[in-house]
Parts: C-alpha cells; structure tokens; sequence
C-alpha cells in the first residue's frame, strides 16, 4: 500500500523554520505538548528534528543561557542528536517499518526533495495491527 493515503499534510504538521529561535522552539513544542519537531529549511526541505533533548543538553552545555537568552540561541546552532530519514511519497508502506521503530515519524518529501508532511508511527503500527489480525 502507498504511504500517501497516511499522510499528515504539510499545513497540519507542526514544523519549525530552521533560522526560528530556541524560545520559539521551546514555546511550540510546550504549547502543542511534542517532544520533537520537524525542521524545514529556506527552500522548504527537511532540514533535520528538533527533541526536547537537544533543547535540554544545550541549556546545559552553554553556562549562564537562562530562558530569556534563549530569544537569541538560533536552532540551526543547536547539535541536533537525530535526523529522521525521509521517504518519498511514493514509497510503499512496508519500507517504513524500520523506520518506525527508531523514529516518531517519518517525513516525507516529493520528487525535489520539498516536505510535504509527516507519518507517525502510530498510523504504522494501526496499519500493521489490523493486517495481523486480518490473517
């Protein structure tokens, strides 16, 4: 089955510019209670996932930043500790599986490489779910 029919659309997924800020990070990802969000570059790639992690390790890691100084900590200055692996929106949904176990979602990009959108694990594992159960 094509992985288009369990697409989160681009304009429903929470996403972060990659030159927003680390306080605009940290509000989003409070505010819509994620613990990762996508990154999307100036020409609307996938430009890597932003964790409550990578947040946490830098507060840690730059002495005296308070929440304040966050305003001026940009997010492509931030290591980031992961990068989902895309796929095409014309990959079957059995190539996702793999992925789905070491990551919350897998984004997905078009034929230039441009995000379209994401799909969460917990449509992957639905999917499997019910054709186990359909055998």
């Amino acid at each position: 089955m094509n992985i288009a029919f369990f697409l989160v659309p681009k304009r429903e997924v929470i996403y972060m510019p990659k030159n927003s800020t680390m306080r605009q990070a940290l509000e989003k990802m409070e505010y819509h209670r994620y613990t990762a969000v996508p990154l999307i570059d100036e020409q609307g790639k996938y430009a890597g996932t932003i964790t409550e992690g990578d947040l946490l390790w830098k507060m840690k890691n730059t002495p005296g930043l308070t929440f304040i100084d966050t305003e001026q900590v940009m997010i492509k200055d931030i290591p980031l500790r992961m990068s989902n692996t895309t796929v095409r929106v014309n990959t079957e949904m059995e190539g996702l599986l793999s992925l789905a176990i070491v990551q919350n979602f897998v984004p997905v990009v078009d034929d230039s490489d441009i995000f379209i959108g994401i799909i969460r694990r917990r449509e992957i594992i639905e999917y499997y779910a019910k054709r186990s159960t359909e055998k």
